[in-house]
């Protein structure tokens, strides 16, 4: 579907802008959530890949260390087309095999710094992603007018907020995912024997994890579809919103149009955000008019709220999300003859290719699709 953006696209006549057309053109540096304490039987390694996903540099670091991979602990995944630094740990790992694990030579896979800590590295154990991205373009007149572009659509994204919209990595490379996903909701198990076929026709999934993947890329389009229909206005709270609190991810029920009106002061200061549905019968729901647009939504997909409980959709149970993120940082922009550096801070789970599609208008193939579940690693 064509999603709206906050802001109007940008002229018909707006120059061509290259995306990611080498991986240094895409940095990503985790915020951790915590820094190791430099004791405990956790080590953890600070590490730096190029054209490596996070999956693959853990199988190799693996091997080095005579670990399992589905011995480590990550905050998060990471894109293989790009220059990307972590946090990955493992228990357990003999002086010795560190010295060999320094001294290896691989170019695209570089351990930058070495600690420890009391626990394991657990997924969403960051507050946030820090990125440089590169724009190109081809004339230094159309860099001017992509750093003016970008001045003003940074500014507004800085005062409302980045829609959370799901980017279309989270649909598969075929952007099949989330259809696979539906049926599963309505218990059609072969459409999903025809999708393993398709895309696994050397080796058997884990089928869990494959079906966990494809309904939450449903539970994913919903969300986009709700949110589509609240633009532009994401941080305006009315009656029967399900609010989302930034602080720590709670959620509360806003009542009457009196509490919607109170709590805007919240919203305004950026404590507070409408949220959207990842629908599952045990997920809260919104009352009132935006109550209205989930349940069309909903309709409108052919499923029931009970449905996402199936096992074959894995018993999802729901659950909110913000429908818009705050820039973690002051963004900046720098332009050159060649084009336009950026720099910016998103929380976990937001898409930096939502951001670029503000300043571009169009889809920019920025991140790849997350790889697909091969059982060997949690």
């Amino acid at each position: 579907m064509s999603l709206p953006t906050l802001l109007s696209p940008p002229p018909p006549d707006f120059p061509n802008v290259a995306v990611k057309a080498q991986p240094e053109d895409f940095v990503v540096e985790e915020i951790p959530l915590y820094e190791p304490g430099g004791s405990g039987t956790h080590t953890y390694l600070w590490i730096e890949k190029r054209q490596l996903n996070t999956l693959d540099a853990v199988r190799r670091i693996a091997a080095l260390l005579g670990k399992r991979a589905a011995d480590a602990g990550v905050a998060g995944l990471k894109d293989a087309q790009a220059l990307t630094r972590q946090w990955i740990s493992f228990e357990h790992v003999p002086a010795g095999k560190l010295e060999e694990l320094k001294a290896h030579g691989d170019p695209n896979l570089r351990v930058l710094k070495i600690s420890s800590h009391t626990n394991k590295l657990r997924m969403g154990h960051l507050r946030g992603n820090r990125f440089a991205i590169r724009l190109r373009v081809e004339t230094p007149d159309a860099a001017q007018r992509l750093a003016a572009r970008a001045h003003e659509v940074l500014a507004v994204l800085e005062q409302c907020g980045l829609p959370n919209y799901y980017g279309p990595q989270r649909f598969g490379r075929n952007a099949d995912n989330a259809e696979a996903g539906r049926a599963l909701v309505r218990g059609e198990t072969a459409a999903f024997e025809q999708y393993v076929a398709q895309h696994y026709a050397a080796r058997r999934p884990d089928v869990r994890k494959l079906r966990n993947l494809l309904v939450n890329a449903f539970q994913s389009e919903l969300f986009n579809r709700v949110l589509a229909r609240r633009m532009p206005k994401l941080g305006h709270l009315q009656a029967g919103d399900v609010a989302w609190l930034h602080r720590n991810g709670a959620v509360f029920r806003v009542g009457s149009e009196e509490d919607a009106a109170r709590e805007q002061r919240r919203a305004d200061a950026f404590e507070i955000s409408p949220s959207g549905p990842l629908f599952g019968p045990k997920m809260l729901q919104a009352e009132g008019a935006p109550g209205e647009i989930e349940t069309a939504v909903l309709r409108e997909s052919g499923v029931t709220l009970e449905a996402f409980a199936r096992r074959e959709a894995e018993r999802q149970p729901g659950a909110r999300r913000p429908l818009r993120v705050p820039l973690l940082e002051a963004p900046a922009s720098e332009a050159d003859a060649s084009g336009l550096a950026l720099r910016f801070a998103l929380p976990p789970g937001s898409y930096a290719s939502i951001l670029i599609r503000e300043i571009i208008g169009r889809e920019s193939g920025l991140e790849s699709p997350a790889p697909e579940p091969e059982g060997d690693y949690s």
